[in-house]
């Protein structure tokens, strides 16, 4: 399945440089950006749920459109969830397009896509920084986590469902011995939230059974009793929400992104003008359509909804995501720490400074690291 903005020419390039090519690079030149103030950069510090995520005018920052046409593909799991519609929104308004980006979304499970990002047979990945991609990065791949996606509102419940038992309720639960039914399975960033609910109800992540499901399948098999409990995201969860056999046991850490984008070495080493360009285009999209509470204008809803062929009514009914592309100081330490619990981590735990990326980012918004 493919979605594609309008074509503008000559294919990007593909390779597999090392990271050391990454890392000895000349710096860069971080010019002030208009529209794009103090408010453009958070402390990556600063984990509180409240924190506002960083943003720019409307409109900004504007376009530097590249001197030779670029073509993208991005690997994607999904186009049909909430998080995925800045890109699918860029393509369709046109802002990749106003960059001299050709972008291609291409629906791609993260393990297939994963080598293919590696070696530069697919530009980006919007995904995650699963266990597979730091068993990778540790296996000697290029690969980095350059921008965030989002964090839930804290109405939000999307996250861990149950189907309860007699005589279980939302405030107890037996959750040891159970199947759960997820798109990645225990090397899933959502490991790293699943195990503190978990342990709030007498499992964890070594006293569960996992089934791998496609993203259409997860609903389904937690309805027809295929798994007893399912990861829900926006807006899918609202179809069992109120109904008194399932319960909602916790969600993602409100102000913490654990996804977004990753960049393989095209984008990082042979091309990073089409890197920050493509992050230009990305920001500028969320200060544009997502800023705010971006539901409250029907139209749009109505346009999401298309986008993602879900139904208008469903998507209306669950609060607006914060989109934030910025990444939280220590989130692939908590991630990699849930990861060794589960059993699936592979090796060393790798640094942030050789997962994360923040840099081309800044530079998009005019912050100097």
């Amino acid at each position: 399945m493919l979605v594609t903005a309008s074509l503008l020419g000559a294919a990007g390039c593909a390779g597999n440089d090392s990271a050391d090519n990454n890392a000895a690079a000349a710096p860069r030149t971080v010019e002030p950006v208009a529209g794009c103030g103090a408010g453009s950069w958070t402390d990556p510090a600063d984990l509180a749920p409240d924190r506002k995520p960083a943003r720019c005018d409307k409109g900004a920052p504007a376009a530097q459109p590249l001197a030779k046409k670029r073509k993208i593909t991005v690997a994607t799991g999904t186009l049909s969830a909430e998080y995925v519609a800045p890109l699918q929104v860029a393509v369709a308004k046109g802002e990749f397009a106003k960059e001299g980006l050709d972008v291609e979304l291409k629906v791609l499970p993260t393990p297939d896509a994963l080598p293919l990002l590696a070696k530069g047979d697919v530009d980006a990945q919007w995904a995650a920084p699963e266990a597979a991609v730091m068993n990778g990065i540790n296996g000697g791949f290029d690969i980095r986590w350059v921008a965030g996606n989002f964090s839930p509102d804290p109405t939000s419940k999307s996250g861990l469902w149950v189907r309860l038992k007699d005589g279980e309720s939302a405030d107890h639960v037996e959750m040891a011995g159970r199947k759960m039914g997820t798109m990645i399975g225990k090397g899933s960033v959502i490991a790293y939230p699943m195990d503190t609910s978990l342990k709030k109800h007498g499992g964890g992540l070594d006293k569960i059974s996992f089934q791998q499901l496609g993203s259409a399948d997860v609903l389904t098999a937690l309805q027809n009793g295929g798994v007893d409990s399912a990861w829900l995201l926006d807006p899918i969860w609202r179809k069992v929400d109120g109904d008194k056999k399932y319960a909602f046991l916790g969600g993602q850490p409100v102000g913490e992104p654990l996804g977004g984008l990753l960049f393989g070495p095209t984008l990082l080493d042979k091309d990073p003008d089409a890197g920050v360009a493509f992050l230009r285009a990305y920001i500028r999209t969320v200060n544009t359509y997502f800023a705010g509470d971006y539901k409250s204008d029907p139209a749009f809803v109505a346009e999401l909804a298309k986008l993602m062929k879900t139904d208008e009514a469903t998507l209306r009914s669950t609060p607006s995501m914060r989109m934030d592309w910025e990444i939280r100081k220590g989130t692939t330490d908590r991630l990699q720490k849930a990861y060794a619990d589960s059993g699936v981590s592979k090796g060393t735990p790798v640094p942030e400074t050789k997962a994360v990326d923040r840099a081309m980012y800044s530079e998009a918004v005019g912050h100097k690291l």
